[in-house]
């Protein structure tokens, strides 16, 4: 496919080299600073442009890399899908859920593509968890705790994370949602959520530092996820607990340290012991998501990616609500 890129930061230099490696083409990136873009080009050998509008428009482009600010997610992913261009849009899928809904709308119109971006689940220990529950190796799950932490850098209260015109919402909505993501994906749908935010250390309010969220199935599973600024070193832990046995992946590689996937099962007769895996070498999860998102677009009618990103922005909005209300909250069906 023929792509543009629209953003030039960090997930953008993290996409486009695998993007090159599966063998697609890089027309041309697009950033609203001429500098930041045209360095950009240069390191990726493209096009360079200031002007979003006029690079969806151009005849030979497929596909659109979408890795901006929430608050431009829709009207560029839109837009390009009118232009009759699939998407690939970083998360959250949009600045609300109400945009969300109007980007799948695009979508089906317009027979296009669309995919929110959700590398996590391309990651090889959070797959053999998968593999793993969908064996029956685990038994029936019973319960999900997870954490996902940075140390909040210096000046990051002054980034547009933090902004209210770019940004959907605090540390939930900006790493926490691969965490909500990643408990669907494994638990099905929740019916309900109870969650409380703190602001212990970044005065960024009312964008919260920390995040406390419970969420319960309709089968009553529960999963919970803590999404933290604070945990001063990059840390990273999702584990699973079954009836028969648990997995826990950690790490991600890179500053998060060496992935993992630990497993074992319940036994009376050698307890304590577990298999551990150790992944190392290159991240494959931006490949592995190009290439589900290039398989989409031979089928552009398969909305579940993009529902995916609606549904778990939709479940961070309730927990912000919660929060707010101090209760627990039902969550969209």
């Amino acid at each position: 496919m023929r792509v543009a890129v629209i953003g030039a930061g960090l997930q953008a230099r993290r996409r486009a080299p695998a993007i090159k490696k599966l063998g697609d083409e890089l027309v041309v990136v697009c950033a609203a600073h001429e500098e930041t873009a045209r360095k950009f080009a240069e390191e990726i050998r493209c096009e360079y442009s200031t002007a979003w509008d006029k690079v969806i428009a151009r005849q030979d482009i497929d596909a659109v890399l979408v890795c901006t600010p929430p608050s431009t997610h829709a009207p560029i992913s839109i837009a390009a899908m009118n232009e009759g261009k699939h998407v690939l849009c970083e998360k959250p899928l949009a600045k609300n859920s109400e945009e969300a809904k109007k980007m799948l709308a695009s979508a089906k119109e317009n027979s296009t593509a669309l995919k929110c971006g959700f590398n996590h689940r391309y990651h090889p220990s959070l797959i053999g968890i998968k593999n793993l529950i969908k064996s029956g190796e685990l038994g029936e799950i019973f319960y999900i705790r997870a954490s996902y932490g940075i140390g909040a850098r210096v000046g990051y209260a002054k980034e547009w994370r933090v902004d209210s015109r770019f940004a959907s919402g605090g540390q939930l909505m900006e790493q926490g949602i691969h965490l909500v993501d990643l408990a669907r994906w494994y638990l099905g749908d929740f019916s309900e959520v109870f969650a409380m935010t703190a602001n212990f250390y970044v005065e960024a309010e009312p964008f919260e530092d920390n995040a406390f969220v419970t969420l319960r199935t309709f089968e009553g599973r529960i999963a919970f996820i803590h999404a933290s600024l604070t945990t001063w070193k990059n840390s990273f832990r999702f584990e699973v607990f079954g009836s028969d046995g648990y997995a826990v992946s950690s790490g991600l590689g890179g500053s998060y340290g060496t992935e993992t996937l630990s497993y074992g099962r319940r036994s009376l007769g050698k307890p304590f012991s577990e298999e551990v895996t150790e992944f190392r070498g290159e991240d494959p999860c931006w490949a592995d998501e190009w290439r589900e998102f290039k398989d989409l677009t031979k089928t552009p009618s398969d909305t579940s990616f993009a529902s995916d990103g609606l549904k778990a922005l939709q479940i961070v909005e309730k927990a912000y609500e919660s929060a707010k209300l101090a209760k627990i909250v039902a969550v969209p069906g």
